[in-house]
């Protein structure tokens, strides 16, 4: 997520200083690789980079050949093998035993709804979009029709235009009756062997983190690394300040009562209640409940949280705990704010993953799942 942020960011200072650029996009992996589907990178005629589609193999290759596309101002496909033994062809030997399928597209700054603007679009709010790529594998040699639409609710941006009229009507039910929970890639052989990435562009995390303490600080600072939008609440004037947590979007300041009618939340909405205040969590917890989100975290141990939900069951209020973690975090024997940070922030991940944490040689088959 937050590496589209940067591909953003960068993308308009281009923009004003009118330094051409292309967007290259991994849309297809067959087998092992270290990026998947939704990998994207910046590169600028001048050979600057944001962002990433391998762990540093195929960066080198893929950005001259983004020169030749901003030279030449046509997309392109390119294809690294790197189930081949002789991987040494790219310059280093890269390990990953797959099929990378990378599309490189020129970048015009003048059509408001280019590649990067339509993600810009995606990111104008905290709801889903749904952005089409199209390419074509067995015709890797010619110029591939690119990324083209978006839609976000019930607008659309970009157009289909560019598919024949049998093919667009196929692509408009696809549209209207999609409903998986992640990225899709889906191969059209009757339709000039076409393939299209439906690609989920969701809203960044956000966090409403509770407790502007010490101990709060190292998450801050973590979330921020991994591109979540950080809400910071907390009574405590003097501890809730800009100053302590630079990165949070917003902050709030004063009583539970005031605070909790402030929050907005949304299916991508976590919460952490960290400020070592009893009766305030109280209060939060018992609003939190009512919110439809995926997780509330509760430091403490769990007595603590036994409690709170003793508070609450004693004014009738009926507690369900799916959503609660508490203690808050996962075991990696944890100890300092820093450690305990990390632990909080990778079960947020695996719960809005839906994934049980484990050590990654005990998995069976490969890492990441296919598309």
């Amino acid at each position: 997520m937050k590496e589209l942020q940067q591909i953003i960011q960068a993308y308009e200072v281009c923009k004003t200083e009118n330094q051409p650029v292309a967007l290259a996009t991994v849309v297809q992996v067959d087998g092992s690789a270290y990026r998947r589907p939704g990998a994207r990178m910046l590169v600028t005629q001048e050979g600057n980079l944001t962002g990433a589609i391998s762990g540093g193999c195929l960066e080198g290759d893929a950005l001259r050949k983004a020169q030749a596309v901003i030279f030449q101002q046509k997309s392109m496909l390119v294809t690294y093998d790197t189930t081949d033994e002789d991987d040494q062809k790219f310059g280093v030997g890269l390990g990953c035993n797959g099929i990378i399928h990378v599309l490189i597209e020129p970048i015009e700054f003048i059509n408001p709804e280019n590649p990067i603007e339509l993600i810009k679009k995606a990111f104008s709010d905290r709801e889903i979009s749904l952005l089409l790529t199209l390419f074509s594998v067995p015709n890797s040699k010619s110029e591939q029709i690119g990324t083209i639409y978006l839609k976000k609710g019930n607008h659309d941006f970009g157009s289909l235009s560019k598919v024949h009229a049998d093919f667009r009507q196929v692509l408009e039910k696809e549209i209207s009756d999609f409903d998986a929970p992640q990225n899709v890639i889906k191969s059209y052989s009757k339709y000039q062997q076409v393939s299209v990435f439906f690609e989920l562009i969701k809203p960044p995390i956000r966090v409403l983190l509770f407790g502007a303490g010490n101990d709060t600080v190292p998450l801050a600072k973590m979330a921020d690394i991994l591109g979540l939008e950080l809400i910071l609440i907390d009574g405590r004037k003097n501890l809730a300040t800009q100053t302590r947590f630079p990165s949070a979007t917003k902050i709030l300041q004063g009583p539970a009562e005031e605070v909790i009618e402030q929050i907005e939340t949304d299916p991508n909405t976590v919460a952490l209640l960290m400020t070592h205040n009893f009766e305030y969590e109280v209060i939060i917890l018992e609003k939190l409940l009512t919110c439809m989100i995926p997780y509330i975290g509760i430091l403490g141990p769990k007595r603590k949280t036994e409690k709170l939900i003793q508070r609450l069951e004693t004014k009738g209020i009926q507690v369900h705990t799916d959503n609660l973690y508490a203690p808050v975090g996962i075991e990696i024997g944890a100890e300092t704010s820093e450690e305990i940070a990390l632990s909080i922030l990778a079960e947020i991940k695996a719960v809005l993953n839906k994934k049980q944490p484990i050590f990654l040689r005990e998995k069976a088959g490969p890492i990441h799942e296919k598309i």
